[in-house]
């Protein structure tokens, strides 16, 4: 299996790209995120890649970081999500809006993705909720979606999705209790002294907030 390719960018031609490694030209079928990355590039550069193999074609997939790579692999888990309804996501998401999405339920944001119905964006959401754990959530996507402040890992992403189940179970809806935590994530970056880590003091914080 290739994992990793490097070598030089010779051609962008929409969501595909064509790498020269040693002078063997790989083709890979990119998201527009990576695309928008890897456009311009000159001298050697690193894509990651994820090859998808079935009876009539081998198709290799590239991606600029892991924490796409990792979330293209998360989508095609869920029944109805193929290779391109995935990479197409990832054309309007960002990993960590597409963490965030999934977290506060928001189908809408899933079926801005080209060929992504109301139906198969509901399915994204319900069947990942239980793993956006294993989705990056940082604060270097915000600008790209909003997403939660918060280190990168899996084990952020577990106190957060912990904390939105918590307040579930006190009766607060899903998109309420996400807002909260958010809330309470970003006053903690300006200095409010909430430990990532600490689910109890996240639960505390977001309650403050829904208290307002």
């Amino acid at each position: 299996m290739i994992a990793q390719l490097r070598g030089e960018i010779v051609q962008v031609d929409g969501n595909s790209v064509i790498m020269d490694v040693g002078g063997v030209g790989y083709a890979l079928s990119v998201s527009g995120r990576t695309q928008g990355m890897l456009s311009g590039k000159t001298g050697m550069v690193t894509v990651l890649t994820d090859m998808q193999v079935r009876e009539d074609s081998m198709t290799l997939y590239g991606f600029a970081d892991s924490a796409e790579r990792d979330a293209f692999r998360l989508l095609v888990t869920v029944q109805g999500v193929g290779a391109k309804a995935a990479m197409a996501i990832l054309s309007v998401l960002s990993p960590d809006a597409l963490a965030t999405a999934i977290m506060a339920g928001d189908k809408a944001m899933v079926t801005r993705a080209d060929g992504v119905g109301p139906k198969l964006a509901q399915r994204v959401v319900n069947e990942l909720a239980e793993k956006v754990g294993s989705l990056p959530v940082s604060g270097s996507g915000a600008a790209m979606g909003g997403a939660i402040p918060a280190p990168s890992g899996d084990a952020a992403g577990t106190v957060v999705t912990d904390a939105i189940s918590a307040l579930e179970n006190l009766g607060y809806g899903r998109a309420e209790a996400h807002a909260a935590i958010s809330r309470a994530r970003s006053d903690a970056a300006d200095g409010g002294g909430l430990h990532n880590d600490d689910l109890s003091a996240l639960i505390a914080a977001a309650l403050q907030q829904l208290g307002r």
